[in-house]
């Protein structure tokens, strides 16, 4: 949610910006960022919602489907992700 909810777009460059992570670099660009309205906490509130709603059917369907952690270095994901695709782990 903190993520998603402070993301801002300069409407001049169309650079995009976070307000956290990678803030605009002057004041001048900070004072004329502007937000989407689907990056407001409501609408992601939204978003989940209707996600972890149908997360079940989801799982429930892709069966074979296996879990990626997605917060480590990309090399990592690849490797996981290529190890699962060419030698399958066993299942838990």
């Amino acid at each position: 949610l903190e993520r998603l909810s402070q993301r801002r777009t300069d409407p001049v460059t169309g650079e995009r910006y976070h307000t956290i992570f990678r803030p605009a670099p002057t004041p001048e660009i900070q004072a004329r960022l502007r937000q989407n309205p689907k990056d407001e906490e409501e609408n992601i509130q939204k978003r989940l919602d209707i996600y972890y709603s149908n997360v079940k059917a989801l799982e429930d369907f892709y069966q074979d489907a296996f879990y990626v952690n997605a917060d480590q270095d990309p090399y990592v994901i690849f490797e996981f992700i290529e190890s699962c695709i060419i030698k399958p782990l066993p299942y838990k």
